[in-house]
Parts: structure tokens; C-alpha cells; sequence
């Protein structure tokens, strides 16, 4: 497949980026602004200045900075932090297991991210424009 898809790789890290970067924000939309169904069963959003504001915050501003490709690499590796507390916080205390104690977004965003942190922003950022582009190309 590498012989196929290899050529496309700095595209396909590029569209990965992005993509998990707008799905980050979205959680950080529900946090903050009570949008796109907002928290828990009222819709609502996160007490201003409780941790889950600040977790909004990364979340939604973290979200859009990895998705256009800017301080990707500091961005994301933030954001990999707070999934890595949000899941020890939250879903670790439920149960051993991320499938039992419904934590395996946060893992998997927490891996993501931290994939991001170490190759940087890549292709089609706003690092390859202003600055030098990091490892991903």
C-alpha cells in the first residue's frame, strides 16, 4: 500500500491534522458556548473559570490552531496533556479499562495529539507558510 498511498503521505498527515484538530474544537464548542448540544442532559455550557471551561479553552482554540497548522506542535501537545488528565480525572476512576469507562476518545485524541506534537504541523499549515516546515514534509 506505502507504494500507493506513500506518495500522498504529507497530504493525508495534512488532512488527519485538520481533522481531528475541527473535531477537538467542537468538544471545546460544547464546553464553552453550550453548542452542538452543549453538556450533559441541559445543553448548557462549563461554569466560567471552572476546569471544564479551561479544558473548553484548549479544547476550541487548541482544536482550531492544530487544524490550520499553527505552533501545531506546542498546540498539540498541550492538548495531548489535558486528554491525558481529563482521562485519568475522569474515566480512569470508572473502571480499568477505556471501552468500560467510556474513556477511549480521550485516549485516542491523547495519541493523536502527541503524534502531532512530534512531526509537527506539515503540509498545508500556517507553519509551512510563516516558518519553516517541520518533519511531516
Amino acid at each position: 500500500m506505502d507504494q500507493y498511498l506513500g506518495k500522498f503521505s504529507g497530504f493525508l498527515y495534512a488532512a488527519f491534522r485538520i481533522v481531528s484538530g475541527l473535531l477537538f474544537a467542537q468538544h471545546g464548542a460544547q464546553k464553552l458556548f453550550g453548542w452542538l448540544g452543549g453538556m450533559g442532559e441541559s445543553g448548557g455550557s462549563a461554569p466560567f473559570l471552572s476546569l471544564m471551561f479551561f479544558a473548553g479553552l484548549v479544547e476550541f482554540f487548541g482544536g482550531l490552531l492544530i487544524a490550520v497548522g499553527f505552533k501545531a506542535s506546542w498546540v498539540a501537545f498541550i492538548a495531548s496533556g489535558e486528554m491525558a488528565v481529563a482521562y485519568f480525572m475522569n474515566h480512569a476512576p470508572r473502571g480499568l479499562v477505556p471501552i468500560q469507562n467510556h474513556g477511549e476518545l480521550a485516549v485516542l485524541y491523547c495519541f493523536a495529539f502527541l503524534y502531532v506534537a512530534s512531526r509537527g504541523a506539515g503540509t498545508l499549515s500556517l507553519d509551512s507558510i510563516f516558518g519553516k516546515p517541520k518533519k511531516a514534509d
